[in-house]
């Protein structure tokens, strides 16, 4: 065949469509799953709709991307939210993101968080520093850094914070001590907002239906419960069955067994790739909050995140908790769903590594898409737009 896909979570079925609607059908996407959505999978639980694989929604930012979601799944269909998320900060609940909130908080708090955004790093000429731990409290000061980033991230990735890179933190706000001193002075919060600011979610079912409907679109060209467990880089082929002039990758490339025709110091650097996994647990309480979601740095709490369903999902009740798999302890009779991966980790060598790696693959006409064949935390709508234009490009012979 032409092209050969690989896995049918959100890059791999934009990509699959994306070449439907050019006119080209020689194409098959091959998932290890009974359904469509990767990620983004939902179920019933309780007679509304849950998401297998976390919070998942649908940004605004990008047109191209909702207007190609509403040709699936039609926007009538959809609500459209502002965001509301919110921290607990031991028993303080405030708004997220921190930086912008804190003068939600008493006014003895609110003085500590203050004082040591201004004698943070980056607000008293300090030189960066390489560390990921050092550089959280560079960038935002020792109270927020104890109290949030650094629980929260521990939570999250583990406890080896020091492991990861600083490369990616480029995009949290500047903490600006005059900004932040006028928020809490003005009782508003000032700065950027973070991603999901306005958000779509379906009105009537969980964030997986509009991928249904997109595997639906494709018709035969999915085949269902077949894992791709090897691939041959020099002759594009995978579980030596399955061959294409180009394979798309979308899949985790750490969940191949066999790695055929890969150089040997690109598969040892396979092997230091990491990633995290994350339990989603159902809870049928009803809390009386108007959050979308909510974060929880505090240790003593296995989850680092709930989804309050009821508040963008009508006439559904309870929660779902997100929880690192190394911190969960499964309870009797607990509705639960395990993802292997998750996260993956930006740990430190990783952006050279995967340069090096996808243009290895990419000479062999094989290519990484999405969040697990680029390896980035991307949220779907971000893949959804990468696997748009690599689609474009390829049909366009200049990948």
């Amino acid at each position: 065949m032409k092209y050969l896909i690989l896995g049918a979570g959100p890059s791999g079925l934009t990509f699959a469509n994306t070449l439907l609607a050019a006119g080209e059908k020689d194409f098959l996407v091959l998932e290890k799953e009974s359904c469509a959505g990767g990620l983004c999978r939902s179920t019933d639980v309780d007679g509304s709709p849950f998401d297998i694989g976390g919070g998942h929604f649908l940004d605004v930012r990008d047109p191209s991307v909702t207007d190609y979601m509403f040709s699936f799944l039609p926007e009538d269909e959809w609500d459209r939210y502002e965001r509301d998320s919110r921290i607990d900060l031991y028993g303080d609940i405030i708004g997220s993101p921190i930086e912008a909130n804190i003068w939600q908080l008493p006014k003895e708090k609110q003085d500590r968080y203050l004082d040591a955004i201004a004698s943070a790093g980056c607000n008293s000429g300090q030189d960066k520093p390489e560390k990921f731990t050092e550089w959280i409290v560079w960038k935002l000061g020792e109270a927020i850094a104890e109290d949030y980033m650094l629980p929260y991230n521990r939570k999250m990735f583990g406890k080896d914070l020091d492991s990861l890179g600083t490369y990616w933190l480029e995009k949290l706000p500047n903490v600006s001590y005059e900004e932040t001193k006028r928020s809490c002075r003005e009782h508003k919060a000032y700065g950027t907002q973070p991603g999901h600011a306005l958000f779509f979610y379906p009105r009537r079912y969980g964030y997986g239906e509009a991928f249904l409907r997109m595997a639906d679109a494709l018709g035969s060209r999915i085949r269902y419960s077949e894992e791709a467990v090897s691939i041959d880089f020099e002759n594009r082929t995978v579980n030596d069955t399955y061959r294409a002039d180009r394979i798309i990758v979308t899949v985790p490339w750490t969940s191949f067994s066999e790695h055929k025709g890969l150089p040997p110091e690109l598969e040892s650097g396979l092997g230091d790739l990491r990633y995290s996994s994350v339990v989603t647990q159902y809870r049928e309480e009803m809390l009386d909050t108007k959050a979308h979601w909510i974060y929880y740095p505090d240790p003593a709490r296995p989850y680092h995140r709930i989804l309050v369903r009821h508040n963008f999902c009508p006439g559904s009740k309870g929660y779902w908790t997100e929880t690192n798999l190394s911190r969960f302890k499964a309870e009797e009779g607990s509705i639960h769903f395990v993802n292997e991966y998750a996260y993956p980790l930006n740990t430190i060598g990783k952006p050279e590594f995967m340069n090096r790696f996808l243009g290895f693959a990419s000479s062999k006409g094989i290519y990484g898409c999405g969040r697990w064949g680029e390896w980035q935390h991307f949220n779907s709508d971000v893949v959804m737009r990468r696997a748009m234009d690599l689609a474009g490009r390829l049909l366009n012979d200049s990948p």
